[in-house]
């Protein structure tokens, strides 16, 4: 009876171990920061912020929301928050296309 409780409890200090390690492994999001601040210079470079503001705006905003997060550490939620500027910014890009004469 001793043997199956230590064992159990082997058993879950292992798993509890190998959860607090894979929280640890989480990589900063170095590519998704890269991503959403060329998506950025795009926009900026067909007007994006004279043609689409707002858009432009938002994307810059959760850019700096991310850059933010990163420095704190947390990762998963820079990595979301560059993916969400990314498409912001895109959008803004698109929206400043469509503005051209």
């Amino acid at each position: 009876m001793w043997s199956q409780r230590l064992r159990t409890a082997l058993v879950i200090a292992l798993y509890l171990s190998v959860l607090a390690f894979a929280g640890c492994a989480a990589t900063a999001p170095v590519q998704e920061m890269s991503d959403a601040r060329q998506a950025l210079r795009a926009a900026e470079q067909v007007g994006a912020p004279q043609r689409a503001a707002p858009s432009y705006e938002t994307a810059r905003s959760l850019l700096e929301s991310a850059e933010t997060l990163l420095q704190a550490g947390e990762y998963r939620a820079a990595r979301d928050k560059a993916a969400q500027a990314r498409n912001e910014a895109l959008k803004a890009r698109q929206e400043a296309l469509d503005a051209i004469p």
